[in-house]
């Protein structure tokens, strides 16, 4: 698949931020609930800075895996609160362009809108993709939110400068919730239903955990 290159990558925090104030008015938070191929993203750290992104791409239906790609560099970026996702991306994207299928639906470990600038990695990738994209995290990042009831499917708001950007959802009885939000081209709705869809039996998502299994032993 292609990738848009829509920025060179930044040297500097004022060109990073630059790059988000720049992309983030092509958010789009509406678009479809259903798909058929999804992909998961993680990149794992080997120290030093050297670094595996995987992507798996999987079968919404059955969770059968239909594609599964690596990419190895560098950290890109330093590791700067709000821009974490430089480090990341250009190793993504790398993975990403080798897939030979397109997944309808990126699912992100990371922020999307429930980020400080309102543009995490799911957003990005989102933007540069033009896919649907979501993010979730193992812990949360800005806002407040009340703790969500203790079954499967419960959740509560995450607000954040009097905005709702995401949502603390409970995927396993009495385990603790995941933090999803909005990418790109999905709605909160869908991102909640999407994510629970994809975690029959673990906290997280299936295609997110089989990236971080790939990218931890490739």
């Amino acid at each position: 698949m292609q990738v848009q290159q829509l920025h060179p990558w930044p040297d500097t925090v004022e060109e990073a931020e630059a790059v988000q104030d720049r992309l983030r008015p092509r958010v789009e938070l509406t678009g479809p609930d259903s798909f058929d191929l999804v992909a998961g993203l993680d990149v794992h750290y080997h120290g030093d800075g050297e670094l595996t992104a995987a992507v798996v791409v999987m079968d919404a239906g059955t969770l059968a895996v239909a594609e599964q790609v690596l990419a190895h560099g560098k950290a890109a970026f330093p590791y700067v609160p709000g821009l974490f996702a430089f480090r990341e991306l250009p190793a993504l994207v790398e993975a990403l362009e080798r897939l030979t299928v397109t997944p309808d639906l990126l699912v992100c470990d990371g922020y999307g809108l429930a980020h400080p600038r309102g543009f995490g990695l799911a957003c990005h990738l989102g933007v540069l993709t033009g896919l649907p994209a979501l993010g979730v995290g193992k812990t949360p990042f800005v806002g407040t939110h009340e703790p969500p009831g203790p079954e499967r499917g419960d959740w509560t708001s995450i607000t954040y400068d009097g905005a709702v950007v995401g949502r603390a959802l409970r995927t396993r009885p009495g385990v603790k919730p995941v933090y999803v939000s909005q990418g790109h081209r999905v709605s909160l709705d869908t991102v909640t239903a999407q994510v629970l869809r994809l975690a029959p039996r673990y906290r997280l998502p299936e295609p997110i955990r089989r990236a971080d299994h790939l990218a931890r032993h490739p």
